[in-house]
C-alpha cells in the first residue's frame, strides 16, 4: 500500500473489529464450498452474486490473484438471540455499509478494488439474473466470500483472527481485493 498508516488511520474510526492486510496468493480458493451453495443455499442460481452466476471456481481464482493485494476484515454485530435468523441477518447491513466506506476510501486512494463480502446481493427486489439481463448495480453488488470459494472461517484462521465470539455476537467479514489503478 501506499500508506498502510493512512489506512490504519481510517479504520481506527470505524467499528472494524480486526483487519489484516494479505497477498491475494496466500488466499486458498476451495470447490467445496459451492458444493454446499448449489445444496444448501436458497440464493443459488437466483442472484448475479452466487454461483454459478459469478462464473467458474477457476475464473474466481483467477480474478481473486489478479489484485495483488487485500484487506480482510471484520465487524461484531450484537443480537438478543442468536438463533433469531431474521435479526441476526438485520445486522448484516451495517457491515455492508463499513464495507463501502473502506472500499471507498482505497479508491480514493487511488486503487482499483474489488469487493467480495457478506452478501447474496439484496440491492434488487428482482434480480436480473434468472432473467439473462445484465446486473443493474454491479458497481454496488458484491459477490458473497463463499461464491468466490472463500471459506472465511479458514481464512480468519489462517490470519490468527478470530472467527467467533461466543454468546449473541455475530463476526460479519469482508475481503477488498485491490491494486494501483496504474497497474490495471
Amino acid at each position: 500500500m501506499h500508506s498502510i498508516g493512512a489506512l490504519e488511520q481510517f479504520l481506527s474510526q470505524y467499528p472494524v473489529y480486526e483487519y489484516r492486510v494479505i497477498k491475494t496468493g496466500q488466499i486458498p480458493v476451495v470447490d467445496r464450498v459451492r458444493t454446499v451453495c448449489r445444496e444448501e443455499c436458497e440464493r443459488y442460481g437466483t442472484t448475479w452474486a452466487c454461483p454459478p452466476a459469478v462464473g467458474e471456481l477457476s475464473a474466481c481464482e483467477k480474478k481473486i490473484c489478479s489484485y495483488p493485494e487485500a484487506l480482510f476484515f471484520s465487524s461484531v454485530s450484537e443480537v438478543r438471540d442468536i438463533l433469531d435468523m431474521k435479526e441476526l441477518l438485520g445486522t448484516r447491513k451495517e457491515h455492508e455499509k463499513l464495507t463501502d466506506l473502506i472500499g471507498d476510501f482505497l479508491k480514493e486512494e487511488g486503487y482499483e478494488i474489488f469487493i467480495l463480502s457478506t452478501e447474496s446481493c439484496e440491492i434488487c427486489e428482482n434480480c436480473t439474473y434468472p432473467q439473462g439481463k445484465p446486473c443493474r448495480f454491479p458497481e454496488r453488488m458484491h459477490p458473497c466470500l463463499e461464491s468466490y470459494g472463500v471459506v472465511a472461517a479458514n481464512l480468519a484462521e489462517e490470519e490468527n483472527m478470530e472467527y467467533q465470539l461466543g454468546g449473541n455476537t455475530v463476526l460479519w467479514f469482508s475481503l477488498i481485493l485491490f491494486r494501483d489503478q496504474a497497474d490495471s
